[in-house]
């Protein structure tokens, strides 16, 4: 006997209680007695696209740990090590998430090295010189896969060569990268006025007060105007040439919007539809009808500044033609047919399933909280979303599809063997 399928309509999110710092830094918590750990997330707006030298972005971020003023790389790591704490950098192009996980009874041991690694970091030039040169040699070989090709062709195609969301640096440009750049973009970017602090897990007074004082010291920065970013220079077509590939990587898409628009919610049914579980509409048709692929993906992608919708897959290179005819005829398809009333319901419950999994334990919710937070909204959108999603009717996702996904409207890269544009 199959238990009962229970699939919710409301779900109740924790919300963070927040706390402004004396410099002016938020402090969000998110306490749970159930776990005895305990995970501190730094958010600062020092991603790629405000850098003015290429590359000093993620220098800044991946050589924060990489020697202190009191204690050197090595010495980080091992007390990292030694007391079974996780410590992890991200970067994205418009944020960097500097985060800390623990036992909670290691609390004070790990909170020393985050404070280390925040506050006094020295950006050795031995470890930078060591770090460019491995970063260019990885970003040369990546740039000879198909895949990294066309998703950085597709970057250049939706916005434009020279925006800082299109813009691809020759790796040649790791050799000029100076000490003196990395830490100038530090001093300029990690600052009190640029960042907030997301904690989750096991949080008393102790705790609390202890990160407030690390959050507490972030130095303040020079106030200065956002930089201005160029209008998008959208190309409808690009083909990447790289003779002899077996595969050929297809990117389609166009520009939209970021995730605050009314429609980014409908647009994700649509995409999840389209390529975002196993038994989408392009998996069932590339892969299970024609075998051209062993996957594809489609998704809504969330910027700052910006959002954009894209599917992506490789194909074998003597069948690229027909697998961007049956990605253009899926796509089609949703334009002009609605949606049977049992596949829209299956698409709701996957989405809704997904969100349930992905809140399942208290760094899970607090990801979701750093993500509502950069926003401008806080966990009470969680519930209105699964609504927006629990309410789409088949005349909705036809209407979304025909108003967003008209054939002149979509961006197409291709790199592999051969033009299939020309």
């Amino acid at each position: 006997m199959k238990p009962p399928r229970i699939t919710p309509s409301e779900v109740d999110v924790q919300l963070a209680e927040k706390r402004i710092l004396s410099n002016g830094v938020a402090l969000y918590t998110l306490a749970s007695e159930d776990f005895e750990v305990l995970r501190i997330t730094f958010v600062f707006r020092a991603g790629s696209a405000v850098q003015t030298v290429p590359f000093s972005a993620s220098a800044a971020a991946n050589l924060l740990s990489e020697g202190a003023a009191d204690r050197t790389a090595r010495e980080i790591a091992e007390q990292l090590d030694y007391y079974g704490s996780w410590f992890d950098v991200n970067i994205d192009r418009d944020y960097v998430y500097v985060s800390f996980a623990m036992l909670s009874k290691f609390f004070d041991h790990t909170l020393e090295v985050a404070e280390a690694i925040l506050l006094r970091p020295t950006f050795p030039e031995e470890e930078l010189r060591t770090y460019a040169a491995k970063r260019k040699q990885r970003l040369a070989i990546d740039r000879t896969k198909v895949d990294v090709e066309a998703r950085e062709a597709f970057a250049r195609a939706l916005f434009g060569a020279r925006h800082p969301y299109g813009i691809s640096s020759d790796e040649a440009l790791y050799d000029s990268l100076t000490r003196e750049d990395v830490v100038a973009f530090y001093r300029r970017f990690y600052t009190a006025e640029r960042c907030f602090v997301v904690c989750s897990g096991r949080i008393g007074e102790h705790e609390l007060e202890a990160i407030g004082s690390l959050a507490g010291r972030l130095p303040h920065g020079v106030a200065e105007p956002e930089p201005l970013f160029p209008e998008p220079e959208t190309q409808h077509e690009a083909f990447v040439a790289h003779p002899g590939a077996v595969q050929a990587s297809l990117r389609l898409g166009r520009l939209l919007f970021p995730r605050q628009h009314p429609d980014f919610v409908g647009m994700q049914v649509v995409a999840t539809a389209l390529g975002g579980y196993f038994g989408s509409r392009l998996m069932q048709n590339l892969r299970e009808r024609n075998g051209y692929t062993y996957g594809v993906v489609a998704a809504m992608v969330n910027f700052e500044r910006a959002g954009y919708f894209a599917v992506a897959t490789q194909v074998g290179t003597d069948v690229v033609r027909e697998a961007l005819g049956e990605i253009y005829r899926e796509i089609e398809r949703l334009r002009t047919e609605p949606m049977p009333e049992e596949e829209l319901e299956l698409v709701k419950n996957m989405m809704t399933g997904e969100m349930m999994r992905i809140l399942d334990g208290p760094f899970g919710i607090a990801d979701v909280t750093i993500e509502n937070i950069l926003c401008g909204t806080d966990n009470t959108v969680i519930g209105r979303n699964i609504r927006s999603i629990r309410s789409m009717t088949p005349t909705d996702v036809q209407h979304l599809a025909q108003r967003y996904l008209a054939r002149e409207d979509l961006v197409t890269v291709v790199a592999g063997a051969g033009n299939p544009m020309a």
